[in-house]
């Protein structure tokens, strides 16, 4: 490979320097054969006085050598324009003609010399008559200088070409086969020690209330790194912060006053714990102050809402509700419905697993379904804040008609007049507040709206053969006035690994085949505003462009189980790369893989976009098998309990090397590793067991199965097989793939569910999560027309998804009978 690399430059560099070679002599030749023969001309038409010129045999003689030197040179380079005549001889127009007999050499001749007429006048042609030169000798020795220099730079260049290809970059497209040591080969250099480092210097800025400095910071290292084009994307975004006075709850009873956190109000408790204090808040919760009986409603269950609404007028009472088992806007919009005014809400202790001891921790929650508020489904650019009027904004402070506060679990047992969540022969009691008793409370929440800017921190690498095609990978920062603990400098850490471990592959000539583009989000506590907002911004680039979201929102939440959740059509991929890091690994548990709902900032690329998503996260066991969503609820976790769960940074290095590896098989195979089956087995399995009305569902899902099979076997088998793949068919077949999902969007689901149902609620529903909510939690609010309206939409969506694989097939089977 070597010689062939040499030969190759040696080619091009001697081709090259031979053409600079016949242009200097060529010039050289014009200048001075111009010169010489101005001489020669002039001096037949000077007086006899001036004779010597002419009596110059040596002078005469080398004129006319350099002008047949000049006459082989141009006919050897194929200027057919100086054609030789050996018939006639042309007059240029003059009235004397002069006849200088010199060795029967006849050229045309003119006033201003013959090369300089010919600069001159483009249409002029010379015929002339000449016998061969005196001499031999010299056009040898020309030949032989010529050989010599050839040789030399012959030699030369293959010298240069071995140097260049031995220790210069490659820029080679790749060849359509990847190599799997590719991969490896990068991921190698990514070391646990460097993440710790890493998260450690950014723990360091999290004491600032500024964001800015740690948008500034990520930058910085992003393109110290090599990066490509690291920016900020600011947005001018209404947030719902906490007011600098902490809400309350008193009771009415005993007067007492309690901080969220169940200390009672005192200007002691509040320097204490100001911060935890503050951030105690659910943003975009209604203002104001509630004087009302605490109802107890559980879960908030619609079995729970229909069990309580036949004893108790609930309207503007204050529900006291666990966090858990279903999203939270969807639990308090059927509190709304059913005409609640406030709400305080706490996770049950015994929801968690024993490790975790909640008592008097206050968290945040945000009721922001995503972006900003006051420009819903567009984005919030700078230029919009700048009108005054803000008649392009909403006027959108709060997003719900509800009081909501969330509380500790010690605050609950105050409020029920119990000691504490007990424990029963190691059976842990939930907390109840008993239904013969009566707590009336007055709840106050305050907080502030204000306009501030957001920062996302964005860059890429761009791709080599497809760079039009994204695989967007996504981690999150802190934002000032937020309560996110620092699981977000465990995401930047482990994102910047993997940038460092790429761009040191880049740096040295290697591209992956598609665009990487790596985002740093901000805003996530307030409702995933950052990445709303840019998503709205570029749409309709995104929707045509983007392969593939790898989110990296929250790597570490436990330290017992890695739990990857990723779409149907990616499942495989994540199984086999999660096998594989299991042989390197002593233990390595069952994983369990899913396509369930989940935190942080893919939701826009879900919900909106319908792309393919993979994320890889540590959980606890016990927190696995309790209440889902508990995840909604953002509390102050601090920097030595992300080291005490992971003291080695053994586990961040698992999941960047995990995540790394799906980033790269994904950006660089020539066929996208997703699985048209996969979706269709997850629909049929979505629609199995005792469900009314499915049939036509189900004979639709059976179509679906079979389209997806014959597409899987009669496109994707062969465009997987290097020696059957038809490079002019593999752009089709990547396009037909990466929109596979965008089928199962359906235009309006209930609050906090998913509009891409492929996703379940939880890991322990196996159903369509629209026909859940149809099915069962809404049985006393919703008529006959929400089941068929909920039934409708999934059969137009697996009617869609079977339509698009048919029209697949039919586009590829027309292409194929057009070339035949």
């Amino acid at each position: 490979m070597d010689a062939q690399y040499g030969l190759l430059f040696c080619f091009h560099l001697v081709s090259f320097l031979n053409c600079v070679f016949i242009l200097l002599k060529y010039i050289f030749l014009i200048f001075t054969g111009k010169k010489m023969a101005y001489q020669k001309v002039n001096a037949d038409q000077r007086a006899p006085g001036h004779s010597q010129y002419l009596d110059n045999d040596d002078l005469q003689a080398t004129a006319l050598d350099l002008e047949w030197d000049m006459e082989k040179e141009l006919e050897e380079s194929g200027f057919d324009q100086f054609q030789l005549d050996s018939a006639e001889n042309q007059n240029l127009g003059h009235s004397e003609t002069i006849d200088l007999d010199l060795d029967s050499i006849q050229p045309a001749t003119s006033p201003k010399g013959r090369f300089q007429r010919l600069q001159e006048e483009s249409d002029y042609i010379t015929h002339y008559t000449r016998s061969a030169p005196k001499s031999n000798r010299c056009n040898f020795c020309h030949l032989l200088k010529i050989l010599c220099i050839a040789t030399i730079l012959f030699i030369f260049g293959i010298l240069i070409g071995y140097y260049v290809h031995t220790n210069c970059p490659s820029d080679t497209p790749s060849s359509g086969t990847v190599d799997p040591q590719l991969y490896q080969e990068i991921l190698k250099t990514i070391q646990a020690e460097d993440i710790k480092k890493s998260f450690r210097n950014l723990v360091q800025l999290y004491k600032s209330e500024d964001d800015m400095e740690i948008s500034k910071k990520i930058k910085t290292q992003w393109t110290s790194l090599g990066l490509e084009d690291v920016q900020f994307v600011n947005y001018s975004v209404l947030l719902n912060l906490p007011d600098p006075s902490p809400s309350t709850v008193t009771l009415s009873s005993s007067g007492q006053c309690f901080h969220p956190n169940g200390q009672p109000c005192s200007e002691e408790a509040r320097k204490d714990s100001s911060q935890d204090l503050l951030y105690s808040y659910a943003a975009y919760s209604a203002r104001g102050i509630l004087k009302a009986e605490v109802i107890d409603v559980s879960y908030g269950m619609a079995d729970d809402l229909k069990r309580i609404r036949k004893i108790k007028n609930v309207t503007n009472q204050i529900a006291l509700l666990k966090l858990g088992k279903l999203p939270l806007l969807y639990k308090l919009s059927l509190l709304e419905k059913a005409g609640f005014g406030g709400v305080l809400l706490y996770i049950d202790p015994c929801d968690l697993p024993k490790t975790v001891n909640p008592s008097h921790d206050t968290f945040m929650v945000s009721l922001n379904p995503g972006g900003d508020p006051s420009t819903p489904g567009y984005p919030s650019v700078a230029l919009i804040a700048s009108f005054s009027d803000g008649s392009f904004r909403q006027s959108r402070s709060n997003l719900t008609s509800l009081l909501v506060q969330p509380i500790s679990a010690s605050l609950v047992a105050k409020l029920i007049s119990s000691p504490k969540a007990g424990t029963k022969n190691d059976a842990c009691s939930p907390l109840e507040l008993p239904n013969n008793e009566v707590r009336v409370i007055s709840m106050q929440v305050q907080t502030v709206t204000k306009l501030k800017t957001v920062t996302n921190v964005v860059g890429y690498v761009m791709g080599l053969t497809s760079p039009d095609r994204y695989i967007i990978v996504g981690s999150h920062h802190h934002t000032a006035h937020s309560y996110n603990g620092q699981e977000w400098a465990s995401s930047t850490a482990i994102i910047t690994a993997f940038i460092r471990a790429l761009m040191s592959k880049v740096k040295r000539g290697w591209r992956p085949d598609r665009t990487i583009v790596f985002c740093s989000w901000g805003g996530t506590a307030f409702g995933n505003i950052g990445s709303y907002e840019w998503g709205e911004d570029f749409k309709k680039v995104l929707q045509k462009n983007v392969v593939a979201y790898i989110s990296i929102h929250s790597p570490l939440r436990g330290n017992s189980s890695l739990h990857p959740v990723a779409s149907p059509s990616l499942q495989q991929l994540v199984v086999e790369k999660n096998n594989f890091n299991c042989t390197r690994r002593a233990q390595c548990p069952e994983t369990n893989i899913s396509s369930i709902q989940i935190q942080g900032d893919a939701d826009y690329f879900i919900n909106h976009l319908g792309v393919p998503i993979v994320q890889f996260a540590y959980e606890d066991i016990k927190a696995l098998e309790g209440p889902s969503f508990l995840s909604e609820a953002l509390f102050s976790t601090r920097a030595t309990k992300i080291e005490e769960m992971d003291p080695s940074f053994n586990l961040h290095e698992t999941i960047t090397k995990l995540s790394g590896e799906v980033i790269l098989q994904i950006a660089n195979e020539p066929v996208l590793p997703f699985n048209a089956i996969d979706i269709a087995l997850e629909v049929q399995n979505n629609l199995k067991g005792d469900q009314p009305n499915t049939h036509q569902l189900l004979a639709m899902a059976s179509r679906l199965r079979e389209s997806a099979e014959l597409f899987q076997s009669d496109e994707m088998r062969p465009a997987n097989d290097p020696k059957e793949r038809a490079s002019n068919r593999i752009r089709m077949l990547n396009d037909i793939l990466q929109d596979m999902e965008k089928s199962f969007l359906v235009k309006q689901a209930p609050p906090g569910f998913y509009r891409n149902i492929l996703y379940h609620l939880d890991e322990k529903t196996s159903r369509f999560s629209i026909l859940v909510e149809a099915w069962e939690h809404c049985k006393p609010l919703a008529s006959n027309e929400t089941l068929q309206e909920a039934l409708s939409e999934v059969l137009n969506s697996i009617n869609s998804a079977q339509v698009y694989f048919k029209a697949g097939l039919d586009v590829f089977r027309s292409v194929l009978n057009g070339k035949n």
